[in-house]
């Protein structure tokens, strides 16, 4: 009697889709994040004024970001007018708020992240205690927003002993916003790569 043929199975999708979460990039994201008391109250980190600079970054980035993606397609088309003009009436009116109402605007900033379908890094001024809770904000482009709350793994003092280098997990992030984050980050790996591979050839 014949012995059965086997063949290797295929890779399970869970086993697939973990490989999907731990892809990792160093990006620059649009970021707010505050800290979450036993309360369950979220508290500002860092209370910064939002100045003329600050508002710009955070106004223009988005349309940056869109340009960056759809390229000349959308430098042709007449709705780019239309998206600078809401950029500059936006501007106008954060900065006149942050003149009379400072406490009213709080921005996200530009910041440098290492993100991956499972968690988060970035750099910060305060020191954290593994085990703290972060409520996240940040913009994925083109305008997606993605909220989070993750835990802190560890936080580790920088060489020049102001700053301090956060590792996070995620703890509660919806699944629609994981796959936009992990289809991000697969989209901006193969995106580096071809400009890599450009300037080789």
């Amino acid at each position: 009697m014949a012995s059965p043929v086997t063949t290797p199975s295929a890779p399970s999708s869970s086993a697939a889709d973990e490989r999907r979460e731990w892809i990792r990039i160093d990006d620059r994201v649009l970021m707010e994040y505050r800290v979450l008391t036993e309360t369950g109250t979220a508290v500002p980190v860092e209370a910064i004024s939002a100045t003329p600079e600050m508002i710009s970054a955070v106004v223009t980035q988005p349309t940056a970001d869109l340009l960056a993606r759809t390229g000349e397609s959308l430098i042709g088309s007449p709705v780019l007018p239309w998206i600078m003009k809401v950029d500059y009436v936006l501007e106008v009116i954060l900065n006149s708020l942050a003149m009379t109402h400072p406490a009213s605007v709080t921005m996200a900033r530009p910041t440098n992240v290492n993100l991956s379908g499972g968690g988060m890094g970035f750099v910060s001024l305060r020191e954290f205690t593994a085990g703290d809770q972060l409520a996240i904000k940040m913009i994925l482009p083109p305008f997606r927003l993605i909220q989070a709350l993750v835990k802190v793994i560890r936080s580790v003092p920088q060489a020049d002993g102001l700053e301090f280098a956060v590792a996070t997990e995620f703890v509660d992030l919806k699944p629609d916003d994981q796959e936009y984050l992990i289809r991000h980050i697969l989209h901006t790996q193969a995106e580096r790569l071809r400009a890599r591979r450009s300037q080789s050839g």
